[in-house]
């Protein structure tokens, strides 16, 4: 056998370095076992731009300690390196520069013409208002006082096993008028409803401070693997028009073109 020839046979027999990468199993439209989430096929996309392949640690992100826990248990432990959706500045990890910018939305249907435009619009007071707890959309309507009250609180980052959908039947069924939640957990159900209006929620108050309800979301890396933060950084930049594409087809609205 030619030297040559030995080199490529070795070359060829040498595994593909892996991305490894912590998600959740079963947690659309984020990610599942079959690689059907926006995460998943974001994470293909990064991989296939390194030139390695992808491996996952799979892990919960609900139940006890949510996304924190997930994280020590994951990512701190060393099992992977990279979760794919993380906000950008997190003091938990060291995070790429943003992939994409969205934001929490009123959602309600079309037919009912609400004039709703931001968390002081006045027609919200009059409605049975669907949100989640611990998130921006529950800060916002206490400190209007409609918590408790008419609003009806949901679960779904907490309880495994359900899907973000369930909100949107609860609002179909007339259980809620109007829901207030993440964009990016509904987008993708949100394309069998086009009977639903979906209006962003602006980071702005009529009255005190400002209030913040659209977020830069990025990847999260291991404090200290600036190696790889420069890595991803340098994929976010030549690719951004693939991951942006990735995630419209997904249903994710952003911010980023």
């Amino acid at each position: 056998m030619k030297l040559r020839d030995a080199t490529w046979l070795f070359l060829l027999t040498v595994p593909a370095t892996a991305l490894t990468v912590c998600a959740d199993p079963d947690y659309l439209p984020y990610s599942n076992r079959s690689g059907e989430g926006f995460e998943n096929k974001v994470a293909g996309a990064v991989a296939k731009a390194l030139g390695e392949t992808v491996e996952y640690t799979w892990a919960s992100h609900r139940g006890h300690g949510g996304f924190t826990q997930f994280l020590s248990s994951t990512l701190d432990a060393k099992k992977c390196d990279v979760v794919m959706s993380i906000p950008y500045g997190s003091r938990e990890e060291l995070t790429t520069r943003p992939y994409y910018i969205s934001s929490y939305v009123f959602v309600f249907p079309k037919s009912k013409k609400y004039d709703i435009t931001a968390m002081d619009s006045p027609v919200l007071k009059r409605l049975k208002v669907g949100f989640e707890h611990d998130t921006p959309a529950e800060d916002g309507l206490k400190i209007r006082g409609m918590v408790p009250g008419a609003a009806v609180p949901f679960d779904v980052s907490d309880e495994g096993g359900e899907s973000p959908a369930v909100m949107l039947t609860a609002l179909k069924e007339g259980k809620i008028d109007v829901l207030i939640t993440w964009q990016p957990a509904i987008g993708a159900f949100l394309k069998a409803s086009p009977d639903l209006e979906v209006v962003m929620v602006p980071n702005t108050r009529a009255l005190g401070a400002p209030e913040q309800y659209s977020f830069p979301m990025s990847m999260g890396v291991r404090e200290g693997n600036e190696a790889l933060k420069k890595r991803l950084d340098e994929v976010i930049e030549k690719h951004q028009a693939e991951l942006t594409s990735i995630l419209a087809d997904s249903g994710v609205m952003t911010s980023f073109k």
